[in-house]
């Protein structure tokens, strides 16, 4: 009986021990799972950003390779695209941003220049970048850009107003595509906003104020 007793307690004790490192096992698995994924979310936002340019998703414009030969022959087509265009900036952001003309017309594989009108109404520099997108969606990967303002930093001292151009084309399969069959208006929209070291300069700029209105009073 005594025998009995022992394996049964030996049994129940080999028991638990597995199934403490099963748990053991679990809680590190879980553990790894959740700073995969972490790790994930932190990186899928420049991931996304890279796979909207190259694919045109969501409405994003498409950046054009460095042989843009193929693109830049305009269709032989009646059908003229007219494009508008869209500017707004972020609530903290003391610039103003507008295009300088309404609208273009091109066909498609002509390359069409336009500009923005920018200033930066604030008393201290300000570096802003751009985010942009065109309308109806399923046009973004259609409508390259050669050359834009977008693709870097843009810094403004006070006061400053500069035309920021944007060279880009349709490209001609926008005219192959079933569901753009009755498109005929582009709107290419742009939304500034500022970029985090910002937020030092105008800090700056408030501590070499402060003493000064002191001085005066």
């Amino acid at each position: 009986m005594r025998a009995f007793s022992s394996a049964r307690e030996r049994a129940r004790a080999t028991a638990a021990a597995d199934l403490k490192q099963r748990n053991q096992k679990m809680a590190l698995y879980g553990s790894g799972l959740a700073i995969l994924t972490l790790g994930v979310c932190y990186a899928s936002v420049p991931l996304y950003k890279v796979f909207c340019a190259q694919t045109g998703f969501g409405g994003t414009t498409k950046r054009a390779p460095e042989d843009t030969r193929a693109l830049l022959q305009p269709a032989d087509t009646s059908r003229v695209i007219r494009v508008t265009f869209d500017g707004t900036v972020a609530d903290t952001m003391p610039w103003s941003f507008v295009p300088a003309q309404r609208d273009v017309r091109v066909v498609p594989g002509e390359s069409a220049l336009a500009f923005y009108v920018t200033t930066n109404n604030a008393k201290f520099p300000i570096t802003g970048v751009a985010t942009y997108n065109v309308q109806p969606p399923q046009a973004g990967p259609y409508f390259v850009k050669i050359q834009c303002f977008c693709f870097d930093e843009q810094r403004l001292m006070p006061g400053e107003e500069v035309d920021m151009p944007v060279l880009f084309v349709i490209d001609p399969k926008f005219l192959e595509d079933p569901s753009l069959k009755r498109v005929s208006n582009i709107t290419l929209s742009y939304n500034f906003f500022r970029t985090d070291d910002d937020e030092e300069d105008e800090e700056a700029q408030e501590a070499i104020a402060e003493p000064s209105a002191t001085r005066s009073s």
